[in-house]
């Protein structure tokens, strides 16, 4: 994946509510960020299946950070 689908793809995450985050099962929320990303972006299949494998990966560091964010906001 390109550098800029990356930051693309985290600034997602940033703008995407907590309760989202938090409270999808891991294939939803893999398949809910990955329907977004690709509304926002213009990606090809290919890159759909690399971003799909990369937010697997990542679920559990993406729900760290929704947690230390909601934390912040209480």
């Amino acid at each position: 994946m390109s550098p800029n689908i990356i930051r693309e793809f985290w600034c997602l995450i940033e703008a995407t509510q907590t309760n989202i985050l938090l409270e999808l099962d891991d294939a939803s929320l893999v398949r809910w960020l990955v329907q977004q990303f690709a509304r926002r972006s213009m990606v090809n299949s290919h890159e759909v299946q690399d971003l799909d494998q990369y937010i697997s990966v990542r679920i559990p560091l993406i729900r760290d950070i929704a947690q230390d964010r909601q934390f912040q906001y209480q």
